[in-house]
């Protein structure tokens, strides 16, 4: 059986892999979903927040298991299990991007994100008094994370998003061939994506060799519309 290492997104937390981590141990695997600063039931200062202490506190994860992880990040979970990957590359043996932000040495997550202009997050972020984080237009967000989501569950996200710091997504990512570039890697595609459009998505894939590609029916959230098929994919790696 192996160790997941499930990393959220921008303004989520721990709390939405609250379908998929039940599905894994089912199977006999042992789960972990950290909240990352600021994220969740973290009550770090959002003004304080970088990719350093994001990918710290995977780092941290990393260190403590007895054997190599499936590290898997969804959305701009990507950029964190990069530079968690980059840092301690022998403690993981597979890395899993769940529609997420995958992306090349010097590159920011902005920069990618700033060409996919179908996509609905970044021209209605409501950035913060002082500009150090953003939430994101009212009006939009169930199509940008939650469109084929049941009203529950958008009710819940809803409740227990956060705002996010901006300083991660304008901050470059580093990766070497013989560290990041020595991992496996993966890609799960949701191909009706709003926050991160499959045009993107497979833009990414095609510039960083992935090993393999999954595919989705889904919006952004396939954790929340359809976990069991989620946990097919991750265990199908």
């Amino acid at each position: 059986m192996s160790t997941y290492v499930l990393v959220h997104g921008a303004w989520h937390g721990a709390w939405c892999w609250f379908k998929t981590t039940p599905l894994l141990q089912e199977l006999g695997h042992k789960v972990i979903t950290p909240d990352l600063p600021a994220h969740g039931i973290d009550k770090s200062a959002t003004a304080s927040v970088t990719l350093q202490g994001y990918s710290e506190r995977i780092i941290n994860i990393l260190d403590a298991s007895p054997e190599p992880v499936i590290l898997v990040g969804h959305s701009m979970g990507g950029i964190v299990i990069t530079e968690a990957a980059q840092a301690r590359p022998d403690k993981i043996s597979k890395l899993v991007y769940v529609t997420a932000f995958l992306l090349q040495d010097g590159e920011t997550l902005l920069d990618v994100a700033s060409k996919d202009p179908l996509a609905l997050v970044l021209p209605n972020l409501v950035m913060s008094g002082d500009g150090s984080s953003a939430t994101l237009k009212d009006e939009v967000l169930n199509d940008a994370f939650y469109g084929d989501c049941s009203p529950s569950d958008i009710a819940l996200a809803r409740s227990l998003l956060v705002p996010q710091a901006g300083a991660p997504f304008a901050t470059p990512i580093h990766t070497t061939e013989d560290a990041w570039g020595n991992i496996p890697r993966f890609y799960i595609e949701c191909l009706q994506d709003r926050a991160i459009t499959i045009d993107s998505q497979r833009g990414m894939v095609q510039k960083n060799g992935v090993v393999r590609v999954h595919r989705m029916n889904t919006c952004h959230s396939p954790f929340l519309s359809a976990p069991a098929d989620l946990v097919n994919h991750l265990v199908d790696l």
